[in-house]
Order: structure tokens, then sequence, then C-alpha cells
């Protein structure tokens, strides 16, 4: 499967992005996705996931109530929408998907996009 990020930018703290993910070359509608997160010298962390049927997502503590996941199963793509943003949500984020169950452990995904930069400043 491949996987093709966009939406990523510069924008101010409080302010707003629209991150998109589209698919290609498995079938969707049995896949799980996920957005995860990787700043400078850290380890790539989780961010939110939805089931392939959209009706189930999990998210990080850290950005519940602000950070939205959804998707469009006749499109094939996923999108995260980004509210209220802070300082610290600056990093470069990935979609990924995996057949099966939504999960929030980076090592269960096995497709990736190439990544997008979102800089949040002060």
């Amino acid at each position: 499967v491949q996987l093709q990020a966009s939406g990523g930018g510069l924008v101010q703290a409080g302010g707003s992005l629209r991150l998109s993910c589209a698919t290609s070359g498995r079938t969707f509608s049995s896949t799980a996705m996920a957005w995860f997160r990787q700043q400078p010298g850290k380890e790539r962390e989780f961010v939110v996931a939805i089931s392939n049927t959209g009706i189930r997502t999990i998210s990080a503590d850290s950005v519940k109530g602000r950070l939205t996941i959804s998707r469009d199963n006749a499109k094939r793509t996923v999108t995260l929408q980004m509210n209220s943003l802070k300082v610290e949500d600056t990093a470069v984020y990935y979609c990924a998907a995996r057949y099966g169950s939504v999960q929030w452990r980076t090592s269960q995904y096995d497709s990736w996009g190439q990544g997008t930069q979102v800089t949040v400043s002060s």
C-alpha cells in the first residue's frame, strides 16, 4: 500500500491545520489508519487512530479534544483535523496503515507515508 500525506505547514499557537493522507493499493475499507508524529531526537509517537469502519477512534491523552481523525472510505482518504495547536505539537506527522483492529503501537503498522512537517510558532 502507498500512503501520501499532505497539508503540513507553519501556524501560530492556537491555530488550526488539516492533514490528509491519500491511499492506494490496498482494500481501504479493511484497513485501520493512524497518525503518528516524531520530534527531532525523539522516538515516533502515537497520535490518533481510526478503525476501518470509522466507528472507533483512539487518541493520545496529549491531543484529546484538539486533534481529531476521520476517514472517507469512498475517497480512500484519512484526515487529521488539528485545532488549538500548541508549540509542542511541532513535529513531522506520518500516516500509517494496518489490516485488522485499531492499535496505538508503532510496530503494529506496516505501511507508512513519507511524513509532513507541522510547525507551531509561539
